[in-house]
Parts: C-alpha cells; structure tokens; sequence
C-alpha cells in the first residue's frame, strides 16, 4: 500500500486548503484507499459527500431501499419525484459530480471484501450488523456503523486489533530555539523563553538542527525527559566537543498502536464512552441501552411511525434491560422522544454526524489522527418539545414529514416564515445554503434569504464549498450557491448579492434592511467581519448563529438578543507583529523571512511599479509627496532608479539585475552588517552580541555552476528565475525559463566588487529603529532636485508599467517568496521551508476540511430550531448550546453561553440593570426637540441636561438660549440633517443620541444610547 501510495500525484490545487491539514503521505494513503457506503439516506450521502471531495480512491454505494418522504428531510439529492426509487441509485450521478478523481459506483451484493472501510449509516438487523463487523475484522477492512434518529445519533468504530496512527492529534510539530546545552551526563536543554514554552512531554522525540557549539547534535534524534517548561534532557553529551549556544529543536512524530474491541465486544461492554456535555454526564450510558433497545424493537416490529406511543413504550421496556441502574422519569421520557423520533432524518443532524463519521472514515483510510475507540452518542433533546399531539406529528406525504415527526406542523410553519441574512457563501455558507433548503427556512410565502458574498470560486475551494463544480470556477459564489440550494428545494426565497457587510455598504443593509430580519448567520473568515456585524445584531436586537473552522477544529456561538453575551464581548488578544529590526537584520524564525520576501515584493513588484505610475499620471506628483514626510526622498530615488538607472529592455537585462540583486541581499548586505557588528562584538555588559534571538549571519556566495547540486543551491537559482519574470512582467518584456539561457547570461554577469562602509547606522534593536525613524530628515531639496532631472512624463507618453499584485496561488509569486525567504533563512542558519509550508505562513491561510465544515453548520442549525422555538416549552439561556471540537483527537464539548454583563441604574426609585443589548427605545414617530425632552421627563422622571448626535451637541443646559429657542420646534430629523448638511436616505429608520440625564433627586443617571425611531 505505501508503494502504491507513493506513486500518487497529488492535485495541490484541488486540495491546497486540506492538504495543511491532512499532509501530503495522509492524502495519498486516502487515494489508494476504497470506501464502502451502506445506506443512502440524510447521514449516509453526507458521509459519501465528505470522502468524495476529501479524495478517496472510489466510493461504492450499497442501499436498495426506496426513497420515503423522510429520507426528503435529510439528503439533499432526493427530490419529491424520486420518491420509490432505489436510494443508491438516485444519488450515484450527483455524487459522481463532485470529484473528478473519485469514482462512485452502485452494487447489489453487500461485502466489504477488497474495501478499505465499511461505513454503515442505516439500521440493520442486529445480527446482520454484527456479522457484518466480523467479516470486515478478517477482510482487514475498516467498520464504522452510525444512525442519526430525529435529534439522536450513535457512532461505532472498529479499525482492527493493531491500527498504526501515525500522528495522534495533528498539531505541527513543536519547534524552539535553543539557548544552551551542557556537556554533562545527561545534557540538559534549555530554550530560549522569550519564545515560550516547549510544549513537549516526557517520552517525545525531538531532532536537532542548525547547532552551535555542539555540531554532534545536528541531524540527530532524542528521547526527552521534560524537567520544566523551558528545560529538558536528553542523554549523555558529556563527550561533545563544546556547550551549544543557538541552534533548533524540532519534535518528531512518532506512530503509536490502537486497539479495538469488535461490535459484539462494545455492545455487551462499551468501556468508556466519550463525553460531549458534562450537563449530562449520564447520557452516554442511558442511550447506549436506549438504542440497543429501539434495535431490538426495530428487529422485530419494523420502523416506528411518528405519534406511536404504543411502540415508545416497548422501546422503553426493551431498553430497561440493557440499562444498567435506576431509570428515572426523565430517563424514560427521553428514551421514549428516542423512539418517537427514530424514522425521521434531519439535515442539521445529519451534517453534524456525517463530518465526524466523515473524518473517521478517513482516520482509517489515512491513519491520521485518533480515531474515535468504539461508541460515540450525542443528542439534541433541548430542541424538542414537553409533548406533541399525534395531529401534530402525522406525516404530510412533504419534504418536511422528518421535522414535523419531530418538532410538529407548527414550528414547521415557524421556519418557512424565516427571513434571514446570511453573510459568505464560502465552505460554511455551502453547507447552510443546504441546511436550510432541506429545512425549509425561508421557503413560505413570508420567508426570505438573503445571501451576500464578493468573492469568485476557485478550484481551491472546490475540496470543501460543495455547491460548486469546475465550471463554476471564476463564477460568483453567491449567486452560485443559491443557484444549487434553489435546486434542492424550488421553494426557497432567496436574493442573492456580491456586496460586501461594512460602513461602505450601509445604504443597502440599513435601518430597513434589518427591520425585516429575524437573524443573522455569519459564514465569515475574518475577525472583523464578525465584530462588525455583531455590532449589527446588538443594534437592531437580532440573533447570530456564528460558527468557524481552522482544520479539524471548529467552533460554534449562539448569540442571543438579551439572554447571551454578544461575540464582541470577549475576544483573542491581537497578533502580535514583528519588531522592524528583527525583519530588517535579525531574523531567527522562517516566519520573519518569509514576511521580509513578502515585504520585498510588495515594495519591487508592486509599490515601485505603481510610484512610477503615479509620478508619470500625477499633474501635482510632488504635492502628493509631501505628505509622505520622512519617505518622500526614498520614494523619489526609488522612482529614479525603477525609471532611469535600473530600466530593463530585454529579458536578459531582467536577469542582470536579478544577478546583482542576489548579491545585494544576500551578500552585501549581510557583509556590511557584519562589518557593524563582528562576529566577536561584545555588548555594554561584555555579553556577546550574536547570541539568544541574534543569530550571526554567513553571507552567501553565487555560484552558478553548482546552481542544482542541492536544494539550498537550488534556492539560488530559483531566487534568479523568479526575479527576472517578476521584473519582466513589471516593465512588460516577455519572459521565460530557459534554463541554458539563465546559465549563459549568469556566467557573462560582472559583479561590482563590495567593500564595507563605516558610518553606516544599523539599528541593534527596536529602540533604536524608533530614533532612526524620528531622526530621519525628509530631505526636500534633494528629492525636489532629483524630480527635476528626471524624464519628463510627457516625453514618456503611454509607457506605464503593470504593479504585481502579490497572490499566494500563483506559482510564480510562491517561487520568489519561498527562494527570497529560504536564501535568508541560509544567511542567518534559520532551517528553510518548502514552497507548500511556505505558501500557508507567508499567505496566512487557513486550513480547511470539508468534514469540520459539515459538523460546525449541522450544530449551529440545531440553535436554529431552539430560536425558532417549541410549543409548550420557554427555553432559558441552559438550553442553547455553544461548541468546540476537534475532529483529531476527537473531541467535543457544549457548553451553556455566558450571560451578558450587567450595568445597574436606578430609573423611578427601582434598580434596572442594562446591558450591552439594552438601548432606550423610543418609538413615537418623528417628534419634535421639546416633545423629546417632555418624553423623558413624563415616562422617567428624567431632566435631559445634554444630547448628542455623533460629535454633534443638540442641545445643553448651557447653550446659546437662542439657538435652543429656535431648535426646540424641528422634527429630530430635521436637526440631525442640518447638522449632516444632507437628507436621512429613505432606508434609515433609527437615529441614535446620547444622553446626559438627571433624576428628580438632581442625581446623575448613568444610561446606555437613544434608539430612535423616526420612520
């Protein structure tokens, strides 16, 4: 199998976003990995989807049973019309839609011989279900059997007696900087601690690299022994040569064994079952009895219909004998909603038990990552109901006949009416597009959705977003992906549009935009994004159903209007930036170099470029400059030198430049600093200088006749290759990769002679960046006489060059980035990085799975059906649920939402708390300055002393009395637009003051904003 997986050529392209998740070895082993699918219901054809778009060898699906009005609910390819069709063979076309790699085939004969895993996802007979298992134990084929029933669900997994996992969690490996090592018996390790902690444990393997002082180490692998967080040992180093002083620490993954326990094993002695919800600690085990008992019933009485309370009760009795304990009350009504529930499939559910079956069909595919070690439950039960009426739940022959078993006609009715926003149509915005089209949000006579998203599908995307097809590629997400969900379901209302959420865009989601909305659901991938629209929802008093991905990790937040916290109220610390000196000339992690290459090539390819352009279009060019201050002369020279001194006019001059720029940086430049600071420089405390994060650099030396000998060399000529067309295509020359050509043109390059200069200033550290900076003298007459000698923009009518806008996809931009960070990451002994490793840090991506997608959306649907609401049943705050997981380890926990925080006033002699959802309301039409004033002192007994609008003071006790006099008769609006010297847009509802207010006690009254209603 490794041979065969070897062999396999990766789609990078396709599976950029995965691949940081899975890795290279992990997505092969999956393309030679064949994947059985039994049952083709709702979590059967999400589980199919996931591995298809993951890259599987093939699918083949097993399922002869006919499509029901319940299946309708959950698999997002049945339509009402195939209603008695084979399941399989209703969705084998779709499916084979979604990945051109990955065929899908229909079979009639159920075996897993030649499989790699068997996944069941429908019920059984028990019996069958278990010989089932033991065939696949002798095939060495994976099993995985899980059921979705109504808002429960079971997951089993048996991988064999000896599973390998080659990387148990799918972290990066830990990586520090070493401080110093001892010669001793054992040699203890300390790291540097300004880098924090080293994060290993006792028994990790770690290897060395890049050491100083102790070349024995290098290329070398160790056991640790952890003695505090920035120490360890790791063995006799008593016979090295010299302490190490610098140098790199890289922990090694090793593989480790998992055993499993059969079907028949687990179901007579389960172990322990993981826990999702520690509020119900006694939920694993009560529902493993309860789906042992609705199998038994199941095996002899066939399917329960919704509303059968004859057949809960049986269930009930059956699981009573596999229960171990004292069935309470409230453990028998839940075993009974089991039952009730148990024919309906439900998307939500569905998406959410289909990522984890998902990951766990590759975990055995792959061997990446902890697979889950025998039976997993999770449920939903604060969604449903106290009691429904057999009326209620009866089935409609309709696509809905799942949720209304679950949840009644009522809060079917609920949903149709939803009129929602949501914001991205990425991955996340894919997957709700489906949830909601199979639940009906939006899709009656008074429901809306409204999709907003500017971005266009690439083939990245197409691994994860899976509404999209390659002929979608360069099309619209958003107006594609309602497309497809409208294809799902023909009734659902939606808009959809290419518009960013932000203040630029207000005229369209304004007052009246959100007036209409009963939510918002964030599909986002930036922190500002969401902060803003959080800001959005608090205003206008909406829910947000928030949720994000990062790999195999997810998380989800229901935000409440007054009963939760709003996501703006706690966030991560922001990321702390690089010190400038240390890009400039003490770099010690590839992260700084990669941002140094990235910096560089904004400022060569694009800044330079659009300079130029700027002095030859500008009429006022030197106008413009002075508000530059302190770079104007640097600019000046720049556009002289991209201009005049350094203008191209063939390829081959491309590739000159590219030569002398090599030796510039990586050479020069490195020689000067050296020559500022020798390598034996002592600080004011006799410290060496290079030592700690400073590492002295080596200057590199060109050499093109040994330019493919290795990969560092090959940096060299990468680094030429990809300068030459990137200058190339700024001054708009052809350009090419003859590598005969480069060879002839580098061997003919004469290179100056360089000799370090005193005088030169270099910042040692970041204070003293900060003085250069203040220090720097702008220098007008020099750059003003530099304008005047140079060309003319008349003279050079029509030339314009073309800015290079950097683009982490584009190969070429990658080919510098990575060779400019690698030759610097060699001048200062900094281990290199391969393109794909660089591509993420210098692009800042976020790795993304299609399975955590899936779980994430299915989760934060479930909040969807509480804020809808139940009949006979008030939710409080304990009944929503926010999560996080790890589809790795595996790991998942709910948690209740925090409330929000409360600020007391006192209002009419009674305390009243408000918080950060709280306004004063004021809902009486467009009144005038003193009806407002009156308002506050008859509703609240409140002496109005100051009111704002923005910036803007309307009124204060301390004001002009005549000009008070003469506002006091205008409507609210019209003060507002005099102060804005324009009309209020006809979509603007709301106007928002601020007060200053005294009670009847003169006390000062601390209040949150006016919300105003004016229209």
């Amino acid at each position: 199998m490794e041979t065969e997986a070897s062999a396999q050529k990766v789609d990078e392209k396709l599976y950029s976003r995965q691949l940081y998740v899975m890795g290279h070895e992990a997505q092969k082993r999956m393309m030679v990995s064949d994947v059985l699918i039994v049952g083709l219901s709702g979590l059967g054809v999400e589980v199919a989807k996931n591995i298809i778009l993951a890259g599987v060898k093939s699918v083949t699906l097993y399922d002869p049973n006919p499509v029901t009005s319940f299946d309708l609910g959950g698999n997002f390819y049945f339509q009402e019309g195939d209603i008695g069709r084979p399941r399989a063979e209703t969705c084998i076309g779709k499916l084979s839609e979604l990945n051109q790699y990955v065929p899908v085939k229909v079979v009639d004969t159920l075996s897993p011989q030649g499989m790699s895993c068997c996944c069941v996802t429908i019920p059984l007979p028990s019996d069958d279900l278990v010989a089932l298992n033991e065939q696949c134990r002798t095939s060495n084929c994976a099993f995985v059997y899980s059921q979705v029933a109504g808002v429960f669900s079971q997951v089993f997994c048996d991988f064999g007696a000896e599973f390998i996992v080659s990387d148990k969690d799918g972290e990066n490996p830990q990586m520090s900087q070493i401080e110093a090592i001892t010669v001793s018996n054992p040699g203890v390790v300390k790291v540097l601690e300004d880098q924090g902690r080293h994060g290993l444990e006792d028994g990790d393997t770690v290897k060395f690299s890049r050491v100083q002082g102790m070349p024995e180490l290098n290329d070398t692998e160790h056991v640790v022994k952890v003695t505090g967080p920035f120490t360890f040992e790791i063995g006799d180093c008593s016979s090295f040569s010299a302490a190490a002083t610098q140098g790199y620490i890289n922990q090694i993954k090793k593989p480790c064994k998992v055993t499993f326990k059969s079907l028949k094993e687990a179901l007579e002695n389960p172990g322990e079952i993981m826990m999702t919800d520690f509020a119900k600690f006694d939920r694993p085990a009560l529902l493993h009895a309860g789906f042992r008992g609705l199998a038994a019933h199941v095996d002899q009485s066939g399917v329960i219909a919704p509303g059968d309370s004859a057949s809960a009760d049986k269930v009930l009795a059956a699981t009573k004998t596999f229960f171990d304990g004292e069935m309470s009350d409230d453990h028998a009504d839940i075993i009974k909603k089991l039952a009730l529930g148990s024919c309906a499939v439900l998307s939500p559910m569905c998406a959410a038990i289909g990522g984890i079956v998902g990951q766990e069909v590759l975990k055995s595919c792959s061997g990446k990552f902890t697979p889950i070690n025998g039976f997993f439950y999770f449920d939903a039960t604060e969604t449903l109901a106290e009691s429904l009426d057999a009326a209620d739940v009866a089935p409609r022959n309709s696509r809905y006949d799942s949720q209304i078993a679950v949840f009644g006609y009522e809060a079917q009715k609920a949903l149709f009416d939803l009129n929602y926003f949501l914001v991205g149509g990425g991955a996340i915005g894919c997957e709700m597009l489906k949830n909601w089209a199979m639940m009906g949000v939006g899709c009656g006579p008074k429901g809306h959705v409204t999709i907003t998203d500017m971005d266009r599908i690439e083939k990245s995307n197409l691994s994860r977003q899976f509404l999209f097809r390659n002929t979608d590629i360069n099309s619209a997400k958003s107006t594609t992906g309602a497309a497809a969900a409208v294809k799902m379901n023909s009734a659902l209302n939606i808009t959809p549009m290419e518009m960013r959420v932000g203040a630029e865009t207000e005229d369209t989601f304004g007052d009246a935009f959100y007036d209409k909305l009963d939510g918002v659901c964030t599909a986002l991938d930036n922190v500002e994004a969401r902060l803003y629209m959080d800001q959005r929802c608090v205003f206008y008093g909406l829910p947000m159903l928030e949720s994000g991905t990062l790999g195999t990790k997810g998380n989800t937040q229901i935000v409440v209007p007054k009963l939760t916290e709003n996501y703006g109220a706690t966030r991560d610390p922001p990321e702390k930036s690089i010190p400038v000196c240390t890009l400039k000339n003490f770099p010690n992690m590839i992260q700084h170099t990669l941002q140094w290459a990235r910096d560089y090539f904004e400022g060569g390819f694009k800044q330079a470029a659009e300079d130029v352009n700027s002095y030859l279009s500008s009429p006022n060019f030197e106008e413009t400059l002075n508000a530059q201050q302190n770079t104007k002369l640097e600019t000046v020279l720049n556009i002289k030198k991209t201009l005049v001194d350094e203008r191209p006019y063939s390829f081959e001059d491309c590739i000159v430049w590219s030569r002398l720029k090599f030796e510039t940086l990586f050479n020069n430049d490195i020689r000067q600093l050296l020559h500022n600071f020798p390598p034996d420089q002592k600080t004011s405390s006799g410290s060496p200088f290079w030592s700690g994060t400073k590492r002295c650099p080596t200057p590199l030396v060109f050499d093109v006749d040994a330019i493919c000998e290795d990969a560092d060399m090959r940096n060299h000529y990468d680094f030429i290759v990809a300068t030459a067309n990137m200058r190339a295509e700024m001054y708009g020359i052809k350009g090419h990769t003859d590598e005969a050509v480069f060879k002839e043109v580098l061997s003919n390059v004469i290179v100056p002679d360089f000799t370090p200069k005193d005088g030169v200033k270099i910042a040692a550290n970041e204070a003293e960046a900060k003085e250069e900076g203040k220090e720097a003298a702008p220098a007008e007459e020099d750059a003003s006489a530099i304008l005047a000698n140079l060309p003319a923009p008349a003279s050079l009518a029509g030339f314009r060059l073309s800015p290079v806008e950097f683009d982490k996809d584009i190969d070429d931009h990658m080919l510098f980035v990575t060779a400019c960070s690698n030759l610097r990451a060699l001048n200062y002994k900094i281990p290199t990085k391969d393109t794909h490793t660089s591509r993420a840090i210098a692009g800042k991506i976020i790795p993304a799975i299609a399975t955590t997608t899936a779980l994430v959306t299915g989760l934060i649907c479930l909040e969807l059906y509480k804020l809808v609401g139940t009949p006979k049943k008030e939710l409080k705050a304990e009944a929503y649920k926010s999560a996080f997981c790890n589809l790795a380890i595996p790991f998942m926990t709910l948690s209740e939402p925090q409330p929000p925080k409360a600020t007391p006033a006192m209002l009419k002699g009674k305390e009243w708390k408000w918080t950060s959802w709280d306004s004063l309301e004021m809902n009486v039409g467009d009144v005038t300055l003193e009806e407002f004033m009156a308002y506050w002192k008859n509703e609240y007994g409140l002496e109005v002393t100051m009111l704002s609008f923005g910036v803007s003071m309307i009124f204060s006790f301390f004001a002009n009395k005549a000009k008070l006099a003469e506002r006091m008769p205008m409507k609210m609006s019209e003060i507002v637009e005099s102060i804005k010297k324009e009309k209020l847009p006809e979509n603007q509802l709301f106007l928002v003051f601020e007060m200053v207010t005294e009670d009847e006690a003169g006390e000062d009254v601390d209040l949150p904003y006016v919300k105003y209603r004016f229209r």
